[in-house]
């Protein structure tokens, strides 16, 4: 039987030599690698194409919900599996809305894992038990919405990101490859589109719609 390929991605390191350790005593499971940052996470799926990717949402760099949407259209043959620790209905639409294939809770046992890897790689949707059937209802009737899309390009919500994480102008250029007057324009087009006139408006809008968390 063919190896499930599985690739972790979580910005604390104990956590993810814990999950290295429970996959490696799956049958029927293959770890191809990990990685703590956004960015990371991205080149580790192009350079080790996993089949599943259990991915956190509060990494560094680029959050896990826009890993997760950028998977899905510019490698749509990795399946994500969240990992986190918040069960609210907020973050499991999110996830949902970014075309997760599952959200699992950290809370749960080393058997729930392997039955959720099973379930994704199988091409299923997969959502812990204790996450109610009503985030389900909700975002399928949202779904069916005009307009459920961010009003941010995927361009403006990293730079957003970066700035909410107290990134310097000099810093966001050197990382992205841009120059500093592309971020500085790209900084005042966040402003006028979301109607923020400051860095802390914007950092309170990045934390109520998840791009960063605040106990991360």
């Amino acid at each position: 039987m063919r190896a499930i390929r599985v690739a972790v991605a979580d910005d604390h390191v104990l956590l993810r030599s814990g999950l290295k350790a429970l996959l490696s005593n799956i049958e029927g499971v293959e770890f191809v690698g990990e990685a703590g940052e956004g960015h990371e996470v991205l080149e580790l799926c192009r350079t080790r194409n996993p089949e599943i990717l259990l991915l956190d949402i509060g990494l560094p760099g680029l959050n896990g919900l826009e890993v997760a949407d950028r998977l899905s259209r510019e490698q749509p043959s990795v399946r994500v599996l969240i990992l986190s620790m918040h069960s609210s209905e907020e973050y499991v639409l999110r996830a949902l809305q970014a075309r997760a294939a599952g959200y699992l809770l950290k809370e749960s046992g080393p058997a729930e894992l392997e039955f959720a890897l099973r379930a994704v790689a199988a091409g299923e949707t997969y959502l812990s038990p204790s996450i109610s059937k009503h985030v389900i209802a909700s975002y399928l009737q949202r779904a069916e919405g005009s307009n459920p899309s961010s009003p941010l390009t995927p361009r403006q919500r990293e730079i957003l990101q970066l700035i909410a994480e107290g990134r310097s102008t000099k810093e966001i250029a050197a990382q992205l490859a841009v120059s500093v007057k592309t971020v500085d324009s790209h900084r005042a087009q966040l402003m006028e589109r979301l109607g923020i006139g400051d860095v802390a408006g914007l950092i309170r809008y990045a934390i109520r719609n998840g791009l960063i968390s605040v106990d991360r």
